[in-house]
């Protein structure tokens, strides 16, 4: 069994004094949602997640061993005794330096080696940052996955295995669901009995069948409310500390991805479809009920549900949706019908989204070294 002090490394046996890294780490969608922490950010309960392959974070870091004399760091910004400078798509963003400052702190202890250099970030997304997709899984994942090729220097005997399972671990403590982005293409993140390996620790790429029908699952996001997140995520995991449901809600995740082991393998789209919209709608249910309540729906989010149960109804076309804490709708169905709910989403769901928007992606392998 895991523990987190598995992660804190002994000692390293290399050094290195500069050099720079670039990776990009796509974007994920629960399925079976994660709603709910507990300290350090551990799951309440399990989730699975299709991984993306085109909303994604490219992030590049740039290192350089630091003088050891406080005198020396005058020309950098320091902190705490981390020193970093970070740029999205090439220009400083100060907004963005309280979260890397706080994942510094976070991780400190599995990478000792944090204090002793100067670090460059570099990023940006492939979607608009305004878009309403939440950039923080792709922009946290790409992040470890860079912080974790510096260790590899530092410790050239450094397993695969360890460095994908090390990289999700830390991915985590900066964004709970960015650990479902470093592989692919279906993740599964918390303790769950019938999933061997499947840990609170990071996430697991799903290790059993997978029916043809979910290879290149299609996602297309419909872009409803391209504004700032009405809660954050922080607050509303700590909105189910004492929410009225949540011991029920819980159970019933545990109870969702157990029947998404058969419906994988069996390739049951009816079933899927029910289990999928199913846990939409509860994760929205719960910020509904809890205290203080939030809707995050917007009028047009109901009308685009409307128009996929009445096109689903009428032609048997096997289209869902899944939603995240937000407004928009990410549209869902296999790769053998993508020309016909194209079409439909273009002649009428395209005029729910703002300024028309949307975005088409699909299942992905999960973070790339570039």
């Amino acid at each position: 069994m895991f523990t987190a002090a598995d992660f804190i490394p002994t000692s390293y046996n290399s050094t290195i004094e500069n050099g720079n890294f670039e990776w990009s780490a796509p974007s994920n969608i629960a399925l079976v949602k994660y709603w709910g922490k507990k300290d350090n950010q551990i799951p309440a309960n399990p989730s699975v997640s299709f991984t993306l392959n085109n909303c994604k974070t490219i992030t590049k870091l740039g290192f350089e061993k630091r003088d050891a004399s406080p005198e020396a760091s005058g020309s950098h910004n320091v902190t705490n005794g981390f020193s970093f400078d970070l740029l999205f798509e090439g220009k400083p963003k100060e907004d963005f330096k309280p979260k890397i400052q706080k994942f510094l702190e976070r991780v400190e202890i599995y990478l000792p080696f944090l204090k002793e250099y100067h670090f460059t970030i570099d990023t940006q997304n492939t979607f608009p940052h305004s878009s309403g997709i939440a950039s923080s899984a792709s922009g946290m994942a790409a992040l470890a996955m860079n912080f974790m090729s510096l260790e590899k220097k530092l410790n050239p005997a450094m397993t695969d295995d360890y460095f994908y399972q090390k990289a999700s671990f830390l991915a985590r403590l900066g964004s709970g669901s960015a650990c479902r982005s470093v592989k692919g293409n279906v993740v599964v993140w918390g303790n769950q009995a019938n999933i061997e390996g499947s840990s609170d620790l990071f996430g697991v790429e799903y290790p059993y069948t997978i029916h043809e029908n979910f290879k290149n699952y299609q996602d297309t996001i419909l872009l409803v409310d391209k504004g700032e997140k009405q809660v954050s995520s922080t607050v509303g995991h700590d909105l189910m500390h004492n929410h009225p449901y949540a011991e029920r809600r819980f159970a019933q995740a545990h109870e969702n991805l157990d029947q998404l082991i058969a419906i994988f393998e069996s390739g049951n789209l009816d079933e899927f479809i029910k289990v999928v919209e199913s846990e939409a709608l509860t994760l929205h249910a719960m910020m509904m009920t809890s205290m203080p309540y939030f809707i995050l729906m917007k009028p047009n989010t109901l009308q685009i549900i409307n128009a996929i149960w009445k096109f689903r109804q009428e032609t048997q076309i096997p289209v869902c949706f899944t939603l995240d804490a937000g407004a928009n709708v990410h549209v869902l169905y296999p790769e053998n019908v993508s020309e016909k709910v194209l079409q439909f989403i273009q002649d009428e769901l395209v005029v729910f989204c703002e300024n028309r928007q949307y975005i088409c992606d699909k299942i992905g392998a999960g973070a790339i070294a570039l």
